[in-house]
């Protein structure tokens, strides 16, 4: 019996758990921002190509 009650005392591992889930949700957190960064960029990319694309054939067309 005293060998049970040691066990449930102990908190030993605690520490580790607490850190590991920290981690977890760190990375969570990290993931999905960079997911919804990397959405808005490809975006930002997107109509950079798009306004330079007809830039050009602007340029292209008044020579």
């Amino acid at each position: 019996m005293k060998l049970v009650k040691n066990f449930l005392r102990d908190e030993s591992g605690q520490d580790l758990i607490e850190y590991a889930l920290l981690l977890a949700f760190i990375c969570l957190f990290s993931a999905a921002v960079f997911i919804t960064v990397g959405q808005d960029v490809s975006g930002i990319w997107s109509t950079a190509k798009t306004r330079t694309a007809s830039a050009v054939s602007a340029g292209q067309a008044s020579s």
